[in-house]
This record gives C-alpha cells, structure tokens and sequence, in this order.
C-alpha cells in the first residue's frame, strides 16, 4: 500500500523539524498534564499534527488514529474498526523522559486495515535507531534484519521487563510478584516502544504489558510479531487493536512461553520446556 522508505523519510523530517529542537529545550509552559503523570508538550503536539498531515495526503483515503487526537475526542477510536487504512501515531513514546532530557523516547507510527497490522516505523531521534517492519516481510533494525532470541530452559531463563510499579493495579501487583517469586530476572522499563525494539533484536527475552493503548502497542507488536515473536492476552489471544482485551499481555519469543509467564502469573505450576520447543 506503500513505500516503507518514504514514511520512514517522513519521519525522520518531523523529528528533525518539529521533536529534536524542541530536545533539551521545552520552557514550563510548553508541558501540560492530560492527567495526573501523563504529560504532554508543544513538542508531541507539533510532531502528531505533521505526521497526520503528512501520512493522511501519503495514502488517500486514509485516516488517523493519534494519541493526542483521541486525548481530545475519544471517538476517533472507532476507526480502528472501519473499512479504512488508519495510521496509528504516537508523536513521543516516552513523553517523560523527553521532559527529563533523556535520549530514550521515540516516535511510532503503523498502518492498520480492519484491525490487521500491515507496517510499522519506530524511531529513536535522540539515539538515531529506526525499525521497521511490514507483514510478511520481516522486520528490520538500523537496515538490519533481525530475530527474536530463541527461548532455552525454563521461566528462570527468561530476562522479563514491566511498567514501573507505581502504574500497577493491585491485581497486576500480586500476579507480578507471583512472578518474581520464580525467580526470573525482573526489571522495569521507561519506554515500551524501545523495548520492543530490544526484544525483536533479541537482546530482551519477554516483556509484560499492563495498558493497552493502540499507539503505544502497534509498531512494536508488529516489529516483534516479524522477527518471530508472539504476543498473547491473559485469555491466550492475540491483542486487538481496538480494545477489549483481558490485560496483563505478553510478548514473548514464542506461545508457549508466553503461556508460561502468564500461568506463573497467576500461581500455576512452573512447566519445564525443552530446549528449542
């Protein structure tokens, strides 16, 4: 439907023309709080209204699907269900850290038809990382294809990362620590969309998800999904972009280990896997 090339061009531009001068540079007034923790600037405002402009004139007929939009009318949710392309845009994944002036934040952006990925572009100005991928045609990071990390051994095998603890519900809290208590290495993270990078370029084992907003998700579970992985919902089913889905999820390099995490969640027995199964 389109030139991967020539969104990723259109990214590059609106990061260079309206996210990286903004880098390092944002005064008070140009951060605002949507709701308590969550923040936004000039700067996510800006870099949404270029990418929509620019991706909707790219593919005609076409619609948008962006965070800040849906900030101001959630309706605009219900595109994710109609006949349409919809481009699925986060200006700034990691809005905080962009606050903080820390270089982990990135732009994603995915094209979607009838609730099916079909692209996706994830790019990290600040550290100049950019992934892309399209349906059935791999996935690819700084021009590189890559793979997930095959799973060897059992869950205390795994290298898992989650939200930071004070996002958790208590439900989420207690299947958290049910984990822990298996000891797999458990860390948090400060972006999802670097980490999904990690996990496609098999430098992360799995990653647990406790929200699921369309734009933080698109890109990278696309990403993941062709460089082998496998996303699955506490229920066991593919997440669906349109909302509804039973929550926490995992990405995982394989179903039957995110199977496996999601049953040590919820204090089942630990199974043993053989190697490469």
């Amino acid at each position: 439907m389109i030139d991967v090339a020539e969104v990723s061009a259109i990214v590059r531009r609106v990061a260079e023309r309206e996210v990286l001068p903004r880098f390092g540079a944002l005064a008070a007034a140009d951060i605002k709080e949507k709701s308590p923790g969550d923040l936004v600037t000039v700067a996510d405002r800006a870099a949404e209204d270029a990418l929509a402009e620019r991706l909707a004139a790219l593919l005609p007929g076409s619609v948008v699907v962006g965070e800040e939009a849906v900030a101001a009318d959630p309706g605009l949710l219900s595109l994710l269900d109609g006949p349409d392309p919809v481009w699925i845009i986060d200006p700034i994944d990691g809005t905080r850290n962009f606050v903080d002036g820390s270089p982990r934040f990135t732009m994603l952006v995915a094209l979607a038809r009838g609730g099916e990925l079909l692209a996706s572009w994830t790019h990290a100005p600040a550290l100049d990382v950019h992934a892309t991928a399209t349906k059935g045609g791999g996935a690819h990071v700084d021009g590189r294809r890559v793979r997930v990390r095959p799973r060897e051994g059992g869950l205390q095998a795994l290298d898992i990362v989650t939200s930071q603890p004070h996002w958790w519900t208590p439900e989420a809290r207690a299947q958290t620590h049910a984990l822990a208590g298996r000891r797999v290495s458990l860390a948090y993270f400060d972006t999802s969309g670097l980490e999904y990078v990690e996990l496609a370029a098999g430098r992360r084992s799995a990653m647990i998800l406790g929200w699921e907003f369309p734009w933080d998700h698109a890109a990278g579970i696309l990403l993941h999904a062709e460089a082998g992985g496998v996303s699955l919902t506490a229920d066991g089913t593919p997440f669906r972009l349109s909302g509804g889905n039973r929550l926490p999820f995992v990405s995982a390099p394989d179903e039957a280990t995110a199977r496996a995490v999601h049953e040590a969640m919820r204090g089942g027995p630990e199974r043993v896997f053989p190697v490469g199964v």
